[in-house]
């Protein structure tokens, strides 16, 4: 059991003043109490507190490429770098690890991620075979791998494992380079089968991500969905979606349909679903989507890095369509950098300032952040979804002394945070179902460890041949 009294907390209704927090030794928030005292000894927050982020689309062994693809390519046929000459990168890279690195890697991405406030991570997770293409003995054992890394960083995790079975609409046959991700939806729902009680007893939500409807033919979505269905029928489902042009023309070349159109028209798309990007759709597939329930995954630093275009932020609200954030490639591990760049991105797009705000929350930062968390906890399918009483006690404190922060009420230090940071971190503490992760200086207990580890993988994937 725990608590902490904070003289401004960021509930789902909003700012209040002088909130007392109190959960059992589930890590479930007990006491919510607004304009209360603090109790004798008790010493009250140095910061305001706010809740821990979902982030709900992580391919976490991606966060050893960062940096490493941002360089003009020699294409033999003249054209411009994109997304796919970067997944030609990718998937060399992918080509080499082994359970323990991927570990390492992960480990350190989930620490980084918690020191940047996110307290949950939606794993979506396509690494299954050994380096030869042939699943391992165990057939688990890079999802065992993932598992461990964020039970010893202290997050809370959803894992998705991927089905990939095609590399390209029209059932075209995996390349070399996917020999890694593809399986049988028969081996898929065996996996699922394998993982479903060892998730259980470890507190990891369990679901499954098509990869995208270029990678996984309409039989083979049908016949996961229905297994999945048999297995968990409240699973998570998640799956990457019109995040291309080129992915949207080959679509209508090949059923007549935009890509969301046809999942729309050929799945039970609802709130369990995570569309991941849709970036590129049509007012009709904004409002038919955003009326399904279902959440979008944006990813803003990530869908720059990459030049995938720009969300229409606006046309998704007015569908009443739910939306959260992920760092996906972890070109960037920062709540406060994808809230800022979700909203730049919508600035530079429609020549408006304050994009995200409305009248009911004026605010950008903390309109961003209350609607951030809120389809972030719908993604990752745990009661994650805020400081209220039955949610998980997932918090995080602000440092007041951070100079950008400073001397300012609690909704102005959470505006500076997002926007005026220069780069630097104002989280100060976190904590992940009431266990303290974050507490010395913004810093993970086990950082010094997880980095080492981090860098002699990488190193170890750079000089293998």
């Amino acid at each position: 059991m725990g608590s902490l009294f904070a003289a401004d907390a960021l509930l789902p209704s909003g700012w209040a003043k002088n909130v007392l927090l109190a959960w059992n030794e589930a890590g479930e928030l007990t006491r919510v109490e607004t304009d209360s005292r603090a109790p004798d000894g008790m010493t009250t927050m140095s910061g305001p507190v706010i809740p821990g982020m979902p982030n709900l689309h992580s391919h976490a062994f991606q966060r050893a490429t960062a940096g490493l693809t941002e360089y003009r390519s020699h294409n033999v046929d003249g054209t411009q770098d994109n997304f796919w000459s970067w997944r030609t990168l990718m998937y060399r890279f992918a080509s080499r690890l082994g359970p323990e690195q991927l570990e390492a890697i992960a480990f350190w991405v989930y620490v980084e991620m918690l020191e940047a406030g996110y307290t949950s991570v939606c794993e979506f997770h396509y690494l299954h075979n050994n380096i030869d293409g042939q699943p391992y003995a165990d057939d688990a054992t890079l999802a065992l791998a993932i598992m461990r890394a964020a039970q010893r960083a202290g997050i809370g995790i959803t894992l998705l494992p991927v089905l990939y079975q095609t590399s390209g609409l029209g059932g075209l046959p995996p390349s070399e380079g996917q020999r890694r991700f593809v399986r049988s939806t028969d081996s898929m729902l065996k996996l699922l089968d394998r993982l479903k009680p060892l998730c259980d007893a470890q507190g990891v939500r369990l679901g499954l991500a098509p990869h995208s409807l270029r990678a996984v033919p309409p039989d083979g979505l049908r016949e996961a969905l229905a297994g999945l269905d048999a297995i968990d029928a409240t699973a998570p489902i998640h799956i990457h979606i019109a995040e291309q042009i080129k992915e949207v023309s080959d679509c209508i070349a090949w059923s007549g349909q935009r890509p969301v159109a046809w999942l729309l028209d050929h799945s039970p798309v609802d709130a369990r679903w995570c569309l991941v990007h849709a970036t590129h759709m049509d007012a009709d597939e904004y409002r038919r989507a955003g009326a399904s329930g279902a959440v979008a995954g944006l990813c803003p630093t990530t869908e720059a890095n990459l030049g995938d275009g720009i969300f229409d932020l606006p046309a998704w609200r007015t569908a009443g369509g739910v939306w959260g954030i992920g760092s996906d490639s972890h070109i960037c591990v920062n709540v406060a950098e994808e809230l800022l760049m979700l909203e730049y991105s919508q600035r530079l797009s429609s020549r408006q300032r304050n994009v995200a705000a409305d009248a009911a929350q004026p605010q950008v930062a903390t309109a961003m952040m209350l609607s951030a968390v809120r389809g972030g906890a719908q993604a990752v399918s745990r009661p994650v979804g805020g400081l209220a009483v039955g949610q998980q006690a997932d918090l995080v404190m602000l440092n007041g002394a951070h100079t950008p922060l400073s001397g300012l009420p609690a909704p102005e230090m959470l505006s500076s945070h997002v926007f005026a940071s220069n780069r630097t971190s104002a989280i100060a503490k976190v904590w992940v179902a009431g266990h303290p992760h974050v507490e010395s200086a913004g810093r993970h207990e086990l950082r010094d460890s997880a980095a080492a580890g981090f860098v002699a993988a990488r190193r170890q994937l750079l000089d293998t041949p």
